[in-house]
């Protein structure tokens, strides 16, 4: 019997590539535009999806942020995104732009999973923000499928929260641009059964 107030299935998708996911700067609020690689990516995960999706309608949300809101559109181009303000990336502060051994540099105690940045968000204000997520799509999409569009960190956060893990758990999981997480239902409890999976 499925469990009356969880979705079935549970997609989470990074967005495709962009100029600086290819450098490797932390990019939470910056606006930045998928390049034609993300495009591309983004246009692949579409096989990805509907076979986890088999043959099910899902319920589609995206990060406002134009790179997930994109990869939606060009990963699902029949099926209309809502818009999730609490989807959008990290906010890195004073680190956005910045590499990991750029930050390390400036403080080598730093740890994204631990305490957060500064100038921008914690790592409790960012689990808050998945916590919010995971009881929306409680209240809107129990026993349906679920598409969700969003970034590199946060869907590593979102997962672990998923899953009744602590945010720090999300320190040990790594995505690529355009990969897919699959969460499902499986006797009343939402477990991880696939990770980091793309088109290639």
């Amino acid at each position: 019997m499925p469990h009356p107030a969880l979705p079935s299935l549970i997609l989470l998708v990074r967005h495709g590539a962009t100029e600086w996911s290819v450098t490797g700067q932390h990019t939470g609020r910056t606006d930045l535009p998928l390049t034609e690689l993300g495009v591309r990516q983004a246009a692949a995960a579409s096989r990805v999806i509907h076979h986890w999706l088999d043959g099910a309608e899902p319920v589609v949300y995206t990060s406002p942020l134009q790179r997930a809101a994109h990869t939606a559109a060009l990963a699902l181009p029949d099926l209309p995104a809502e818009e999730v303000p609490a989807l959008v990336e990290y906010d890195y502060g004073r680190y956005e732009g910045l590499t990991t051994s750029e930050i390390l540099a400036r403080d080598p105690e730093w740890d994204l999973f631990g305490v957060g940045c500064p100038g921008g968000e914690s790592i409790l204000q960012v689990t808050a923000r998945c916590d919010a997520f995971a009881a929306k799509v409680e209240r809107t999409a129990a026993g349906r499928a679920v598409v969700a569009f969003t970034h590199g960190h946060l869907s590593r956060i979102l997962t672990a929260r998923m899953l009744g893990l602590p945010a720090s758990t999300a320190g040990g999981l790594w995505n690529d641009t355009a990969s897919v997480a699959a969460i499902n239902l499986h006797r009343g409890k939402l477990v991880l059964v696939g990770w980091n999976v793309t088109a290639d």
